[in-house]
């Protein structure tokens, strides 16, 4: 596909009003957002309610509808990420790494978190930040290509750490999630 930017957005205004259904979304999608706008001074619990069941009736409107393909997709879904588990991507694993050094700069600066979070945080990130050197480490010394895919899942160390990190970025979401939810509920409850 080889379109200018001005092409493209041709070609999104002519599929908006190519079709009966295209125009009704985009007309019901264009009075959701003048709404929500229009809401923004009031903030009307009433408006805001009435929003969130418009955004699940498109939901439940696209999973009734598109049933086969919706599964389709969600199986689609489910084996990509069984793939990246098994079969890890670099190029993912240095986005793992860009949002890992976010979150870092992030805890370094926020002055609401609290001791024991950063603590955590930083152990999290220092072990991840190692296997990350690792990972580049040993690839540079083996001559591994990072794009060879095959040459890359034969050296298993580098698949270990590959793994291995992305495993210990689960757990610290998990342990992040459930730490929210602990400090959200211990505050409306005390």
């Amino acid at each position: 596909m080889n379109l200018s930017i001005v092409e493209k957005f041709g070609t999104i205004f002519h599929y908006i009003f190519s079709s009966f259904l295209s125009i009704e979304m985009f007309i019901l999608s264009l009075l959701l957002f003048l709404i929500l706008i229009a809401n923004l001074k009031r903030n009307r619990l009433f408006v805001q309610m009435i929003a969130i069941g418009i955004y699940i009736g498109f939901i439940i409107g696209i999973l009734i509808s598109y049933t086969t393909y919706v599964s389709t997709c969600i199986d689609s879904f489910v084996k990509e990420i069984m793939n990246y588990i098994y079969f890890p991507s670099t190029i993912v694993y240095f986005f793992i790494m860009a949002f890992v050094t976010v979150m870092i700069l992030w805890t370094l600066f926020s002055k609401k978190m609290t001791y024991f979070k950063k603590v955590l945080n930083y152990s999290f990130f220092s072990i991840l930040y190692f296997f990350f050197m690792s990972f580049i480490a040993l690839a540079a010394y083996d001559g591994v290509d990072l794009v060879d895919v095959a040459k890359l899942y034969q050296n298993n160390t580098i698949l270990c750490l590959v793994q291995i990190s992305n495993f210990i970025l689960l757990i610290w979401l998990l342990v992040t999630g459930f730490y929210w939810l602990y400090k959200y509920f211990k505050n409306k409850y005390d």
